[in-house]
């Protein structure tokens, strides 16, 4: 029964309820009834259904591994995987000063997953498996454990792909929905291991569409749905269904316990990169090699662009990115690629991911009052690197501009020297003050090119923009910072 046919039957329903004066047991108070017992079926036959396909997942980690879910931190499936790692290896350090030596792994981690092909292919969240030594499986009508390696993980959207050998157990593939054409407000159901408590169903409604920034690191692919379907740790990695019985999402964060606030993967991001981690075992995405923010997420973002309501700025060009061969530049508002309108950065990647490789993509661009057209190829995703940090220098006493928390000096061949950069127009900044404007936005060792829009070649074209300037309102700092062009709003506080 689909979400139309049971809303049509939920509103006769109504109707007959309120209506009726029949005493109780008259024929036409039945009606309601019925319909509350099609509801009931309706949800007993999806559990039904989808059960056969949902699998339990238990990992043994590796003896460098600690699993600190114990500790109760309800955010802990939202931390980024870096800080996971940070924290795990603190607690291993701290429990091989206390024992002497790392304990042997055990099967520590659980978490749920689903089947994606009959050939025993299983889709779970990357998160569910990191750090694994062992994976096994189980099935709802199957005692058996199945030992399953991993095929495929992808990082940024935290979907993962298991093989096992089904060993002629006829597997059910779960059917995979159309994530494009949910509607908020209808059916969610999720199913899977929340605390050790295997195939617990749980069911609520679509609560949005398209959330992004739940992670703070913006390298991750964000694009979630969120429900109230009851989602808790364990349930990671397992499907969310519709009434329909079709996987719509695959549960992955939930943002405290029993809050109702749960979120799960697009399918149709799930099935794009799941394919590509069967057939290659990796997902490679396209990129512009840029950072960028949504002008409505980040209303400050629109002083660069007065009028523009819709849109994405490009805040950084990163050094050895495909669009550094291009006529983009840092603070460019980009508002549609190849034609189709972008107004957030979520859309934006959405855009340029399944783009192949080395392929021209064409950008509508608004800069300093024009439109324009941009042409850009895509690149492969970049393999991480670690975070240069930038040196510290001592200032000469001649030639410095102290504003904005910024100390900076005209930029010479002793200075490009000392902070290893190169010698270009502008200025560099020698020391920033902590709590300042400009703390944690611009550092050490960058190299200021423009305020407001206007090319600074000198101290004291800094100095002079500056004085322009109103610096209790928002000013427009265009700097490169290693090879990376960016750029920041600062305002004197």
């Amino acid at each position: 029964m689909n979400l139309y046919r049971m809303q049509k039957f939920l509103a006769l329903g109504l109707a007959a309820a309120t209506l009726s004066l029949q005493p109780l047991g008259a024929k036409e108070t039945n009606a309601p009834m019925e319909l509350a017992r099609q509801l009931n079926q309706a949800f007993i036959e999806v559990a039904e259904q989808v059960s056969a396909s949902v699998v339990v997942i238990k990992v043994a980690h590796k003896p460098n591994y600690v699993d600190i879910d114990e500790e109760g931190n309800p955010l802990w499936e939202l931390l980024p995987p870096e800080f996971k790692k940070q924290f795990r290896e603190e607690r291993e350090k701290q429990k091989k000063n206390e024992k002497g030596i790392a304990e042997e792994p055990v099967f520590d981690g659980q978490g749920s997953g689903v089947v994606l092909r009959e050939e025993g292919y299983i889709l779970t969240n990357r998160h569910v498996v990191d750090g694994a030594e062992k994976i096994k499986v189980r099935f709802k009508d199957d005692s058996d454990w199945y030992d399953a390696e991993i095929r495929g993980v992808d990082s940024q959207s935290d979907v993962a792909v298991l093989k096992i050998n089904p060993k002629g157990k006829k597997l059910v593939a779960a059917k995979l929905g159309d994530s494009s054409k949910i509607r908020v407000g209808e059916f969610a159901i999720a199913i899977g291991a929340p605390f050790e408590l295997d195939y617990s169903v749980t069911f609520g409604h679509v609560s949005a569409k398209g959330r992004s920034r739940l992670i703070p690191d913006n390298r991750m692919d964000q694009d979630f749905i969120q429900t109230d379907a009851s989602i808790n740790p364990g349930n990671s990695g397992g499907p969310l269904v519709n009434i329909d019985g079709e996987v719509i999402g695959i549960n992955t964060l939930i943002r405290g316990l029993r809050t109702g606030i749960g979120f799960a993967i697009p399918v149709n991001l799930v099935k794009e990169v799941s394919d590509k981690l069967v057939s290659d075992g990796k997902y490679v995405r396209s990129c512009l090699g840029i950072l960028i923010r949504g002008l409505a997420e980040f209303p400050e973002s629109r002083e660069v662009a007065p009028g523009i309501k819709d849109g994405v700025v490009v805040s950084e060009i990163t050094s050895n990115a495909p669009a550094r061969d291009s006529d983009l530049k840092a603070e460019d508002v980009i508002t549609a690629v190849d034609g189709v309108r972008v107004s957030t950065a979520q859309q934006l990647r959405n855009e340029i991911r399944p783009k192949k490789i080395g392929q021209t993509v064409t950008l509508d661009v608004f800069r300093k009052g024009k439109n324009l057209k941009v042409k850009v190829k895509t690149g492969a995703w970049p393999e991480e690197a670690p975070p240069m940090l930038a040196q510290k220098a001592k200032p000469s006493p001649e030639g410095i501009v102290k504003e904005l928390g910024l100390t900076v000096q005209s930029l010479t061949a002793e200075l490009a020297e000392k902070f290893a950069v190169e010698k270009t127009t502008g200025v560099i900044v020698t020391e920033v003050e902590s709590g300042s404007p400009a703390y944690g936005k611009v550092a050490a060792g960058d190299i200021i090119t423009e305020i407001n829009q206007k090319a600074i070649a000198n101290a004291k074209d800094f100095r002079d923009a500056l004085k322009k300037a109103d610096l209790k309102k928002d000013v427009i700092i265009n700097f490169t910072s290693r090879g990376t062009s960016k750029f920041e709003v600062l305002k004197q506080q």
